[in-house]
């Protein structure tokens, strides 16, 4: 094909929906706002170390997994450097740690060890997760016998029971119940809406095996970007889209400070209502402008990027995981005297890692409207009140932490942090969220929505399609890219890796 594609964003889901059709012979050009390219994926210097801002615990990257297959698709499988990496999750009230292994029997069995009489209930648990896992073509990889565009639905009975509800269905104990949850730190699960679906695919996706990058994100952004350029497209960076020219429902160019593009297809990787900002007011209908404008969105978070001082701290080849309450595991709301209720804590691994750690990141699920009365300002000019705002919330993790590794706070030699506004600024997302558009089993067709949009020849991709996070969104890109390309176009080139 020949056809030209500008691709507006250049995160994960720009990048790898820009290396398919690049792979495939369209004429990519990934415009993207920030210095650098990679969304989540994207790195920043801080105290002389390189920090990654996203993306920390990635899965579908072990031996046969889905992500991996679309990497040895792109011909970069073999370039990339991952560590393999267990959870562990610690609770507060109790004073206990819970180590969490990968694989069906090693989940069951190691959970099994505190909870010996729910060792039948867990293998029943994993086997429904699987049941729902393995009905979903996209997650597998599987062509599927129509194409919509919005392709991560199933018939299974569990499939849009609240994940909760889901989970309790399988386990009596209540407190198993909160610890198989762990993980909605890394999905924003929300009782009696979450679908079972989204609990499903993190889960069979952590079970599976999950894993850290070696040396940084950097070095995966760079693939991509690689398999772009040397498939004939570009990635220019510092080049903000200001405005999608449209005429007769199509769109028709992507203006930008330092000049204008022109292409046959435009996709966004951008927040769907950041999209709305740079279309006329006529391009969508306004019944389509407000269900994107309705759809609730993810909570977002605060983040700690920790320098530690040499040999301080001794490097954690693991997640680790904070609960203050298992009671609370769906709840991430916030009050002064409760929060944080939970975090991931981590010791990136770098090349060659040692048994030191350099550097350590926290990432803390915090709700946009404790920092909304600051969302009119701007990076660096947002006052005192906000920079004490931060030196508190830091202060209130650095305690926590203290409970899981007594005299943590002495290994540190700096540390930064940011907060939902800092995120919403440098992804361009609505509300700072992580996660993307929340999702609701009671009303799951208002936060699904396709890859196609009203004009015709704009298309969607990213986490705010389907699902989220490094799984999530590379799958979206493949349906992405088979709504240019043809259904099922990739996706049988996939099944036969």
């Amino acid at each position: 094909m020949k056809k030209s594609v500008v691709i507006i964003g250049g995160g994960l889901g720009g990048l790898f929906t820009g290396a398919i059709l690049a792979k495939e012979g369209l004429q990519v050009t990934v415009l993207e706002k920030n210095s650098t390219a990679g969304g989540g994926l994207q790195t920043f210097k801080r105290f002389g170390c390189e920090f990654d801002t996203g993306m920390h615990v990635v899965c579908g990257m072990q031996k046969g997994g889905n992500i991996r297959k679309i990497c040895k698709y792109l011909g970069i499988e073999d370039k990339i450097n991952v560590l393999q990496s267990p959870d562990r999750l610690y609770v507060g009230y109790d004073g206990e740690f819970y180590d969490i292994a990968a694989t069906k029997d090693g989940f069951v069995d190691s959970l099994s060890k505190y909870f010996p009489e729910e060792r039948e209930n867990l293998r029943t648990y994993v086997n429904a997760l699987f049941n729902i896992t393995d009905k979903i073509d996209l997650y597998n990889l599987r062509p599927t016998e129509q194409f919509s565009g919005m392709d991560f639905f199933s018939s299974t009975d569990d499939f849009m029971l609240p994940a909760d509800v889901f989970i309790a269905k399988y386990l009596d104990n209540s407190k198993l119940r909160s610890i198989v949850a762990y993980t909605n730190t890394l999905y924003g699960g929300r009782a009696g809406k979450t679908p079972a679906y989204v609990h499903a695919i993190i889960s069979v996706s952590f079970i599976n095996g999950i894993v850290r990058f070696e040396d940084t994100s950097r070095g995966f952004k760079d693939l991509l970007v690689s398999v772009i350029t040397e498939n004939g497209g570009r990635v220019l960076t510092n080049a903000k889209v200001e405005k999608i020219v449209t005429e007769n429902k199509n769109a028709i160019c992507a203006k930008t400070q330092n000049g204008d593009y022109y292409a046959d297809l435009y996709i966004s990787d951008i927040h769907p209502c950041s999209l709305l900002q740079i279309l006329d007011n006529e391009a969508f209908p306004k019944s389509y402008k407000n269900r994107l404008e309705s759809i609730p969105n993810s909570f977002s978070a605060f983040l700690l990027y920790i320098k530690l001082k040499k040999n301080a701290f001794k490097y954690l080849d693991r997640n680790e995981y904070f609960m203050t309450n298992l009671a609370k595991v769906w709840d991430f709301g916030y009050t002064f005297e409760d929060w944080p209720l939970g975090f991931l804590f981590m010791t990136p691994p770098q090349k060659n890692q040692g048994e030191y750690a350099d550097t350590a990141l926290v990432t803390a699920p915090m709700p946009f409207d404790v920092v909304r009365k600051w969302e009119n300002t701007t990076s660096g000019n947002r006052g005192k009140g906000y920079e004490d705002f931060k030196a508190q919330q830091t202060k209130k993790i650095l305690s926590r932490l203290e409970k899981i590794h007594p005299g943590f706070a002495d290994c540190i030699e700096n540390i930064c942090s940011s907060t939902p506004l800092t995120i919403r600024d440098f992804y361009n997302v609505k509300e700072g969220s992580l996660f993307g558009f929340s999702k609701d089993c009671g009303n799951i067709i208002l936060s699904q929505i396709p890859v196609f949009t009203k004009i015709k020849n704009l298309l969607l991709t990213g986490q705010n399609v389907n699902l989220h996070g490094f799984c999530g969104v590379p799958l979206t890109a493949v349906m992405t890219s088979e709504a240019i390309l043809g259904g099922n176009y990739i996706t049988n080139k996939l099944c036969k890796i």
